[in-house]
């Protein structure tokens, strides 16, 4: 398999919502595409965000902010009978957030055309969610991008579970499309049932791979840290010590990112493992998803 070396920028997309957080403190740039491709950039990515914004001031406000960052925004549609999205976030024991997510707004209807069926063809890695998949529009994009990625392009699932956004069906038919699941230690039960799944979580993940054609399951445990799995290897990771947590709205699009870029430059899973925590131990410490990543995180990987 063909992989981006270290002297490129891997081409990095991000498939699905974009919106705003409207958390207790004011709102702030979210969503966890969005989230995911903040970090890629940050971490060294060319990083282009695939989805829509309202014909609104939000809706603009939200391209002004990503262009201003760095995000490639040209794939990025205007609808203009559906507003930009939002939801509102509770935060409750720890900073743990709870969403209220909005419907029927713009992301839910992310139209397919042929630019992106080219920005497919030279992606490295393109990261999509189950949220996206409530919309038949943008589910159905989000399948055609998927039929269009060139040979060797890392097709990463972040499962993402929100409210009641997700079926067996949408997330069996993405786990055999996609090459990584990412997946935290409250969502892997809930889909240990949908798809039956037998066992703990060392079963769960080994059936994982009789199953679907994955390459890296990798399972985050909050401040417990994570566990990165490929066929014959495994690395566990202890987690960061928490100091001084704002949130944690963000830090496990943090961490698929931190993924992302190491598979695709070939490191070892411990290295990414603490990398990846690493750079989400500090998103907790900041308030919002997208905070400013110091330089001493950006050289990890």
């Amino acid at each position: 398999m063909t992989m981006t070396t270290d002297a490129t920028r891997p081409v990095v997309a991000g498939l699905g919502e974009v919106l705003w957080d409207l958390l207790p403190e004011g709102r702030t740039l979210g969503g966890a595409p969005a989230n995911l491709v903040y970090h890629a950039r940050a971490l060294g990515a060319e990083a282009v965000l695939v989805s829509a914004v309202g014909d609104d001031p939000a809706g603009r406000e939200i391209l002004d902010r990503l262009r201003a960052v760095g995000i490639d925004c040209r794939h990025v549609a205007v609808d203009r009978e559906h507003p930009t999205g939002t939801v509102t976030v509770a935060l409750g024991p720890k900073g743990v957030p709870q969403f209220t997510i909005h419907e029927r707004v713009a992301w839910d209807f992310v139209p397919w055309d042929p630019a992106l069926a080219e920005l497919a063809s030279r992606c490295d890695a393109v990261c999509y969610g189950s949220l996206a998949q409530r919309s038949p529009v943008t589910r159905r994009t989000i399948r055609e991008f998927l039929k269009a990625v060139r040979a060797g392009c890392l097709r990463v699932f972040d499962i993402n579970l929100r409210q009641a956004y997700y079926d067996r069906e949408s997330i069996h038919a993405l786990l055999l499309l996609s090459d990584v699941l990412k997946i935290n230690d409250e969502e892997i039960p809930v889909v240990a049932r949908l798809i039956g799944l037998m066992g703990g979580e060392a079963e769960w993940v080994d059936a994982l791979f009789d199953r679907y054609p994955l390459r890296c399951v990798a399972l985050t445990r909050g401040s417990r840290g994570s566990l990165l799995a490929a066929r014959g290897e495994r690395s566990v990771h202890p987690g960061i010590p928490a100091v001084n947590i704002a949130d944690t709205v963000g830090a496990g699009d943090a961490f698929t990112a931190s993924l992302v870029l190491g598979m695709l430059r070939k490191r070892p899973l411990d290295a990414i493992n603490e990398a990846a925590n690493r750079l989400a131990a500090f998103v907790c410490t900041q308030p919002g998803a997208m905070p400013d990543v110091p330089e001493s995180l950006r050289n990890l990987l």
